[in-house]
């Protein structure tokens, strides 16, 4: 017979998943920083106590939030790993329209997290941080596996454009924004690809 603990556990693992679902939807619509732990376990639904069993602060449910974000595959940085991709394609979808599922455009999480909490030591920006330079580092890899003779500068060319295109297709609410950063990436490749006997 299972002990109340082990009971505890196995409903706590519902819960759990229930507090991420309402923390995500709560910071992508009005940020981390507007939004309460109250708010949170609310919208859950789940007691204060059960939020704070799972959670112990805002900072850390955060940081779970942004890490289920990192494995979901959803981001910008998740086309970079698909193996169904060639190495050139994975780097140009970087700048695809994203598929929207809510009437706003939205920039990147971990971009917006780091702008919340600006202090490089927060624990939200050091992890939002990790994550961008995971991102040029796949980039690197990608350029590296397609001949690219310097690639960690092309890589950080590349994220720079990504980044900036992301960033003002949310703040212009322009969900094909990317389509100019895209044609510059082009020729970015194109320019680092080309032998020099060959410009």
């Amino acid at each position: 017979m299972g002990t109340m603990g082990d009971t505890t556990r196995r409903g706590g693992r519902g819960a759990r998943e229930r507090i991420l679902a309402a923390a995500a939807r709560l910071f992508a619509d009005q940020g981390i920083a507007g939004t309460g732990m109250e708010q949170v376990a609310e919208a859950a639904p789940v007691s204060k106590r059960t939020l704070y069993a799972h959670f112990r602060s805002r900072d850390e449910l955060a940081i779970a939030y942004l890490q289920a974000l990192a494995s979901s595959g959803n981001t910008m940085e998740g086309v970079l790993i698909r193996e169904d991709l060639s190495p050139r394609e994975r780097i140009l979808r970087l700048f695809d329209q994203p598929t929207p599922d809510t009437p706003s455009v939205r920039g990147c999480p971990f971009i917006d997290a780091a702008a919340e909490f600006p202090d490089p030591k927060n624990p939200i920006h050091a992890y939002a941080r990790e994550q961008k330079l995971r991102m040029v580092q796949l980039v690197t890899d990608l350029v590296t596996e397609l001949g690219c003779s310097e690639p960690a500068a092309l890589a950080e060319q590349l994220v720079t454009l990504a980044d900036g295109a992301a960033s003002r297709a949310m703040v212009l609410n322009q969900a094909d924004y990317g389509q100019h950063a895209r044609a510059a990436a082009k020729t970015l490749l194109e320019q680092a690809l080309t032998p020099p006997s060959r410009r």
